[in-house]
Formats: C-alpha cells, sequence, structure tokens
C-alpha cells in the first residue's frame, strides 16, 4: 500500500498484551492494570495515555482472567424460557438498564420452554464465571438442584420453582387472578371460562387460585367445563376457545391466564363469528401495545414488566456485594398488577 500503513489484522490484535500496552502509552504494567480494573487512582494523564494506546492496539482485557484475579466478573445471566414472549423482552429491558447503571454486562440465554437446555445454559454461565443469574423457570425444571449445588446468587422472576428457600421477584399473581374476575363478577358474568394455563408453572397456579377465590366469594359455582388447563401457545389457546364456544350453555365471559392464550382466543372468537364484547367479554393478562390496536381495544392485566426487572437485578446485585449468611431468610418481592379496563369487556 502506497504511502500507508499496512493494516493490523484480527489474529496480530489478539497477540496484544498488557506489556505492549504499557510500552506504548509510556507507563509500567502495574499502571495499566490499575486502569483497566479501577483498583488503585492513576493521574488524569496517564490514564488518558493508557486508555489512547489500548484503543490504538485495540486491546480487550481478558475478562475471564481479569475474574479468577478479582474475583468478579460484573457480568450476569438472565434465562427465560420463551423469548418470543413479549412479556420477557419488556422484563430483559428492566434488568438491561439497571445493569448498565451498575457497570455490569448481561448475558441472555432462551432456554425454549426445555428444562435440558435451560440445564445447557446454566452450566455455561458458571463456566464464565457470572456474579449471579436471573432465571424465568421452564416447565418441570431441575434448576433450583443444580443451583443448591453451587455458591453463587440467582434471584428467580416470574416462574418459580415449587421451594420456599429462594429469592424471587413476581408478581401477585393470586392478587392479579382475583382482580380480574371481580372486574367480570362485577358486569354480571356468573359463566366465566378460564383458559388456565400451564398449571405446574407458578403464574398459572396463582392466577387460578385468585379466579377461584373471586368466584368462591361471590357464590358462584365453579365448573369444570368452564377451566381448561394445558399449554401456553397460541394454538393451546385456540383450541380452547372453540371447546368454550361449543358448550350447550357456553360462557359468557372468557379470562385468558397469557397473552399467547388470548391471542389463540381471539382467533376461535373471529373464526365462529362471535361479537366481542356483545356476545362474549374477553380479559387477558399482559398489556402490549398492540392492545389497543384491537378492536375492540382489550381489557388486560397489566404486569409491572420494567419493575420486575430492575427490582430482580437490584436484588441480585445486593447479593453479590453482600452475600448473605448461610441461614438467612430468602427475600420474596411481590408487585401488584394493574387492570386496565377498555372495550372488551361489558355487562351482560
Amino acid at each position: 500500500m502506497c504511502g500507508g500503513k499496512k493494516p493490523v489484522s484480527m489474529a496480530e490484535r489478539a497477540k496484544y498484551t498488557m506489556r505492549d500496552v504499557a510500552r506504548l502509552a509510556g507507563v509500567s504494567t502495574s499502571t495499566v492494570s490499575a486502569v483497566i480494573n479501577d483498583s488503585v487512582v492513576v493521574s488524569p494523564q496517564r490514564k488518558a495515555r493508557v486508555m489512547a494506546a489500548m484503543s490504538a492496539l485495540d486491546y480487550q482485557p481478558d475478562a475471564i482472567a481479569r475474574s479468577l484475579k478479582t474475583g468478579r466478573s460484573n457480568a450476569i445471566g438472565v434465562i427465560v424460557p420463551d423469548i418470543t414472549n413479549t412479556f420477557y423482552p419488556e422484563v430483559i429491558r428492566g434488568v438491561e438498564l439497571a445493569a448498565q447503571a451498575a457497570g455490569y454486562s448481561v448475558l441472555l440465554c432462551d432456554s425454549n420452554e426445555d428444562r435440558t437446555v435451560e440445564e445447557r445454559h446454566l452450566s455455561a454461565l458458571f463456566s464464565r464465571r457470572v456474579d449471579g443469574v436471573i432465571l424465568a423457570c421452564c416447565a418441570n425444571s431441575r434448576a433450583n438442584e443444580l443451583i443448591a449445588r453451587r455458591h453463587i446468587p440467582v434471584i428467580f422472576i416470574d416462574r418459580l420453582p415449587p421451594s420456599a428457600a429462594i429469592n424471587s421477584v413476581c408478581t401477585d399473581n393470586v392478587a392479579a387472578g382475583q382482580m380480574a374476575a371481580e372486574h367480570l363478577i362485577g358486569l354480571g358474568h356468573k359463566r366465566i371460562g378460564m383458559l388456565a394455563g400451564h398449571l405446574g408453572l407458578s403464574p398459572h397456579h396463582d392466577r387460578l387460585e385468585g379466579f377461584r377465590k373471586a368466584m368462591q366469594e361471590a357464590h358462584l359455582p365453579i365448573l369444570d367445563e368452564y377451566l381448561i388447563a394445558g399449554n401456553v401457545q397460541v394454538e393451546d389457546g385456540v383450541e380452547a376457545g372453540h371447546r368454550l364456544l361449543d358448550l350447550p350453555n357456553p360462557p359468557t365471559a372468557i379470562l385468558a391466564s397469557n397473552n399467547k392464550l388470548l391471542l389463540g382466543v381471539l382467533q376461535a372468537v373471529e373464526e365462529r363469528s362471535v361479537e366481542i364484547p356483545k356476545d362474549l367479554s374477553v380479559l387477558g393478562f399482559d398489556d402490549y401495545m398492540w392492545n389497543m390496536h384491537f378492536s375492540p381495544r382489550l381489557t388486560a392485566v397489566a404486569q409491572p414488566t420494567g419493575e420486575i426487572g430492575r427490582k430482580s437485578f437490584e436484588l441480585l446485585h445486593q447479593l453479590i456485594q453482600n452475600p448473605p449468611e448461610e441461614n438467612a431468610a430468602p427475600m420474596h418481592v411481590l408487585i401488584p398488577a394493574e387492570l386496565r379496563i377498555r372495550n372488551s369487556t361489558a355487562s351482560v
């Protein structure tokens, strides 16, 4: 190349060490280490020279080696069961914002509702020496057993394992299920169907418990044919919606336990030419922008997704900075949901 400097290849960049940075900056390697680890005060002039040398050489500190030395990686892992479920990206955004403010990186994993994949992700995060993990379990998860063998802080969110000895952040789903049912009961509905979701997952189990509580307090019968449990995908909502609408005496209102089941119900309703809310009131969990663009606009129980993410990181960071004593009581944070009433529910 005429009159130019030969570009540095990626392989050559990878060979640069802290010693090369120190030589270019005209400082000692201990000064470079102090700048990287922010362990000792370095004068602004020297720090600027070190940063300029690192930039010129495209030098990236070895995060794993650094974590072995300091005992901290300044990284956390987040595992969710279904990244296509709009609930989780909103929670993750809350985690990311709080983590960035505290100087942490976030490694995101999707278990795809598969406990084997979930366990593989946990092992990978442990091997990368993350400082802690935020985890929403998949069905039949064994994560709590694996984590119990490790001395690493973990916060369970949304979907919780059946153990009281965990640290957790989630919506108060019993109260949320009760609030949703009470809204429909208050509109005069007595025949209320519920798509309860997967009862092995704590949010769906708790929402059903809240639903039952509201019905019992209103002295209304809970008919088996009006309760459908199972999986939590759109196609499950379609099938369940048709089953409820096929009943000789179909419900006048349907409560869906998550946003995907709600979408399935809406598809079944459209296929049957049922009019909402004239013929059927519909209410779901999770409130997103698209709820405002349906006709009619959808009544929904809104979960505090951003707050769940923010609070879960704050709790995790607290455990990282101040490890609890062995017999310390676990911390459980329940955050209230909000009912947003629109046009998909009406009086009978």
